[in-house]
């Protein structure tokens, strides 16, 4: 069929279910069209959402609404609701998500990525550890200043388990560069099991931890979980 050599599967796909049902018949030309144009539309937007989900490489296949909103979480459901329209990645802003190891912050940063590939935004979901290991790899191959480029194109960045290791001297610059490269335009997700008060002391180094969280501490979706772990109740 000449509209798959053209690409366009889901007219495509449109017009035999159209010929199928006997409904090409039924309607006039602009109808029809009309029908095969969204479905096109529709074709693409899934592709789209594919490709972003699967170059995210999320730790969950998690979704907004999948997440739990136990009053003992005291996790905001009004405020998930705004961040599920992605605005704030629109706006640049960042989400500090903190809690106890198991409260689910992976799982939401997850859900609230997958989010954002609905609606067309590219993500990418690391743990701290493979990033570095990844700016690494990159630096030995030559690569970094791509790497760095590409991180900064991302619309949304998400860091998981922040604060498990110390940071060696480059990755704290290396972490610098990209909250710098992103600060106001792109929006980063942290999760952590360690309180944002830590972080500080996490980071080790005054002027870079200064620097690092003065880009992201005020001007931040800051929630922090509670509750019990969820690990067992999602198994």
């Amino acid at each position: 069929m000449k509209l798959n050599q053209l690409r366009l599967r889901g007219m495509a796909k449109s017009w035999q279910a159209m010929l199928q049902t006997r409904h090409a018949y039924q309607i006039s030309f602009s109808e029809g069209l009309e029908i095969m144009v969204q479905a096109e539309e529709e074709e693409r937007k899934q592709n789209r959402f594919e490709r972003l989900l699967r170059a995210a490489k999320f730790r969950y296949q998690a979704s907004i609404e999948e997440i739990l909103f136990d009053p003992r979480r005291e996790l905001d459901k009004g405020l998930v609701g705004r961040l599920a329209t992605c605005d704030y990645i629109l706006k640049g802003e960042s989400i500090l998500l903190t809690g106890a190891t198991g409260c689910g912050k992976s799982f939401l940063a997850s859900a609230l990525g997958h989010q954002a590939c609905m609606l067309g935004h590219s993500v990418a979901y690391f743990n701290i550890q493979k990033l570095m290991m990844k700016i690494k790899m990159a630096r030995l191959e030559g690569n970094n200043l791509k790497f760095f480029d590409k991180l900064a194109k991302t619309d949304l960045l998400i860091i998981d388990d922040f604060g498990l290791s110390n940071l060696e001297k480059q990755h704290k610059f290396d972490l610098l560069e990209i909250i710098e490269d992103r600060h106001g335009r792109s929006s980063t997700i942290i999760a952590s099991q360690l309180p944002i008060s830590n972080w500080f002391d996490v980071i080790g180094q005054a002027t870079i931890a200064d620097a690092i969280l003065d880009r992201l501490v005020h001007t931040s979706y800051k929630i922090d979980l509670k509750g019990d772990t969820l690990r067992k109740k999602r198994k």
